[in-house]
């Protein structure tokens, strides 16, 4: 049985050779809602359409081929939104030609570790290490 979010083809579907797409094309090529494509715009940075003098969202197929990219990674693979950033950003040498940093990959996964910890509080991060003594322990009697 199929869940909401899985397609039931794992290729990306044919992107028609038009200049410029708008929202409610993208959201049924991509297959999610237009709302969806409103957030996601939010929380990736490299997801920006061009508005019209309307209103109205404009998006490039380099951004429609980022919001299937984005829909895979978030939907397919099962990253977090922040983990989808975080893998767009330091992918951007395979999508757009740029230089990729060296040492930033690291500290942007310490820092996004670091930022998911303090949502939940040193508590959570003082429980974590308490089950992780216990299962390790447990491990050890097992062995």
């Amino acid at each position: 049985m199929q869940t909401p979010h899985q397609t039931p083809e794992t290729a990306s579907p044919e992107i028609p050779d038009k200049l410029y797409f708008r929202i409610g094309e993208v959201a049924q090529l991509a297959g999610v809602e237009p709302y969806v494509l409103r957030f996601w715009e939010t929380e990736f940075p490299q997801l920006a359409p061009k508005k019209s003098g309307t209103g109205h969202r404009l998006f490039r197929r380099k951004e429609v081929e980022l919001v299937l990219e984005v829909k895979r990674l978030l939907y397919e693979k099962r990253f977090t939104i922040e983990g989808a950033r975080l893998y767009l950003e330091q992918n951007k040498a395979a999508r757009g030609g740029k230089k990729k940093a060296a040492a930033k990959p690291i500290a942007k996964t310490e820092a996004a570790a670091q930022a998911q910890g303090d949502l939940f509080g040193g508590v959570a991060n003082a429980t974590l290490d308490a089950i992780r003594s216990e299962l390790t322990a447990i491990y050890n009697m097992l062995g």
